[in-house]
């Protein structure tokens, strides 16, 4: 199998790259230095003869947004699936698959989300979602196309948890805002192997929540990180201290979407880590 990655590097993409290694998978790398490429180097050099493209590049979003990084988020992702599908829309030999992740912040924080929900946001977010999707959806009628909409995704080297791991292991963690914000979650785990289930059924197609079937409100996640380190979790981030650091980006932090992943469940995959218990205990337990 040869699969061509973006964003291997990254926190999602370096625990992908080590179980596809274990599977015996070939990886070309798609790095920034490739989607400078004129595109018809690019289309013979990482697209053509490859079996499978996951897209996983993105800048961070849990950074504070200024017009020029919101830029930054929007260009990163939405330049880098148009030349990933005009690439697989020129290939001879096309791929089988293309998995590109979105987030569920495409969603409003009001709803409960299947994949048949259209209860979007009218957030930043929620059009850098709807613009990314749209792009990697262009290669739809030459290949199968797989979107994962990304939940807050757990694990020890990466991701939210790797910020949040000092305070809440000296007791100085807590709920953000209210707390009753949701908190949709998979485990790093759980993820790569809901991609490789993607890349093996044929029969999985279009938009795919990419979460626990379980997800918790935030002064639950809290109170659990807390428990883990046997330490408290009592301390409350206030709305408009987040707001100050992250300015507009505290939306992310706020603003939870309650989402279900429906397809993967139809489709027979299991979770090993589903409840957020499960998934915080196996890390740091």
């Amino acid at each position: 199998m040869i699969v061509a990655l973006s964003g291997s590097t990254g926190f999602i993409g370096t625990s992908l790259t080590k179980k596809m290694r274990e599977l015996g998978w070939t990886i070309r790398v798609i790095n920034r230095d490739s989607i400078a490429m004129p595109d018809q180097e690019f289309l013979e050099q990482k697209t053509e003869g490859a079996d499978v493209i996951i897209n996983l590049a993105g800048a961070p979003v849990s950074k504070k947004w200024n017009p020029a990084y919101k830029q930054e988020i929007m260009d990163s992702r939405v330049n880098t699936t148009r030349k990933i599908s005009d690439s697989i829309n020129s290939a001879v030999q096309k791929p089988s698959v293309f998995i590109s992740i979105s987030a569920i912040g495409i969603y409003d924080s009001v709803a409960t989300h299947s994949e048949s929900s259209v209860a979007y946001a009218s957030t930043f977010l929620a059009d850098v979602c709807r613009k990314w999707e749209d792009e990697a959806m262009k290669s739809q009628e030459t290949t199968r196309v797989v979107i994962l909409r990304l939940g807050m995704v757990l694990g020890e080297d990466g991701g939210a948890l790797k910020k949040m791991r000092f305070p809440f292991s000296i007791g100085l963690g807590g709920k953000m805002g209210t707390g009753k914000q949701a908190v949709s979650f998979i485990h790093i785990t759980d993820l790569v192997d809901a991609i490789i289930f993607a890349i093996e059924n044929p029969g999985i197609r279009g938009v795919v929540n990419a979460v626990s079937p379980y997800p918790c409100a935030n002064a639950e996640f809290a109170d659990k990180l807390g428990k883990v380190f046997d330490q408290p979790a009592w301390f409350t981030i206030p709305a408009f201290a987040l707001k100050m650091f992250f300015g507009e980006g505290a939306q992310v932090l706020l603003e939870g979407q309650k989402v279900l992943p429906e397809k993967l469940l139809q489709a027979g995959f299991r979770f090993k880590y589903p409840t957020i218990q499960n998934a915080l205990v196996q890390i740091y337990g």
